[in-house]
């Protein structure tokens, strides 16, 4: 058949048959998953951050694309409904006491589990490592494996004691049919947010428009409304007889601002409802004056110095 050596080919070396359909290994695909970036896809180091899809960020990869979202970066789809800092959240993660970091196998002599997560759920203890489902609350950032929030039912968080409501509940890498969901919740909380923002924004020229309105003077009516003003100024008998009408209760206003404003003025030494012993506390009484012999000729801080 042409070989040297005397050697006799196989068939499937001389017929070429359909390729074989590559396999994604699926301790691999865990691994990207929930030990890199979604991003960057660099290795998770803190500070870890997740957004309202529940995907895994390096906080210093989000800010940089953020600052410069023009620059070309892979996997960039992922990120697009990330429109600020505000749609990420600082995970509160618990260290898992059986990690032993990446430097450990360096010589490759011992055994490396791939299940080995390097965080844990601080209630249950399972290790987040793909295998198990978790979650984190967006109030306070906290994780918890799925098996804690069923089993240990709570609104208060069994890490920090902040109360969360269910709506903040956001699973870490779920399924498809959950991020579609978590997109929705997304979705009407940003549309919540905007008409929030549009009525603050009517209610200012309301307020402002209300208040202008308040100040400003009203319209001057040249043309008396007081019919009997108008009736006077055809006959001048009945003018006479208004002034004199008018004239008690002009005086009697008088009379009752004079006695308030008296009375207003009036010293407490001239009361005579009031004790001698209640009226020698006020700086007018008599034994509260001074003679010549007892002021001084030179100033103090308080004018009552003997």
């Amino acid at each position: 058949m042409g070989c040297d050596g005397g050697t006799i080919p196989k068939r499937h070396e001389l017929v070429k048959g359909p390729k074989k359909v590559e396999k994604v290994d699926k301790n691999a695909a865990i691994a990207a998953r929930w030990k890199y970036c979604a991003l960057s896809q660099e290795k998770l180091r803190r500070p870890i951050v997740s957004c309202d899809l529940g995907r895994f960020y390096n906080k210093d990869a989000v800010i940089e694309y953020l600052l410069d979202k023009t620059a070309e970066r892979p996997n960039i789809e992922v990120a697009v409904h990330i429109r600020g800092i505000k749609d990420i959240k600082e995970l509160n993660l618990t260290d898992n006491p059986a990690w032993a970091g990446e430097r450990s196998n360096t010589k490759g002599d011992q055994y490396e589990d791939m299940n080995c997560g390097m965080f844990i759920c601080p209630v249950v203890g399972v290790e987040m490592n793909g295998r198990h489902k978790f979650c984190f609350l967006q109030s306070c950032g906290c994780v918890f494996s799925d098996r804690a929030m069923k089993e240990v039912k709570t609104e208060i968080c069994h890490k920090c004691g902040d109360t969360f409501q269910e709506e903040d509940i956001i699973v870490l890498n779920g399924t498809k049919e959950e991020v579609e969901k978590l997109q929705e919740r997304m979705e009407e909380k940003r549309a919540k947010a905007k008409a929030g923002k549009k009525s603050k924004k009517s209610k200012v020229p309301e307020t402002v428009s209300k208040s202008e309105d308040s100040q400003a003077p009203g319209p001057s009516d040249p043309v008396s409304s007081d019919p009997v003003s108008s009736s006077t100024s055809s006959d001048p008998s009945k003018a006479t007889k208004r002034s004199s009408t008018t004239t008690p209760t002009t005086s009697s206003t008088t009379t009752t601002t004079t006695t308030t404003t008296i009375g207003s003025k009036r010293s407490i030494q001239g009361m005579k409802d009031k004790t001698e012993l209640y009226k020698s506390l006020f700086t007018s009484h008599s034994s509260a004056k001074r003679t010549k012999d007892q002021t001084s000729n030179w100033v103090t801080h308080t004018p009552y110095h003997f």
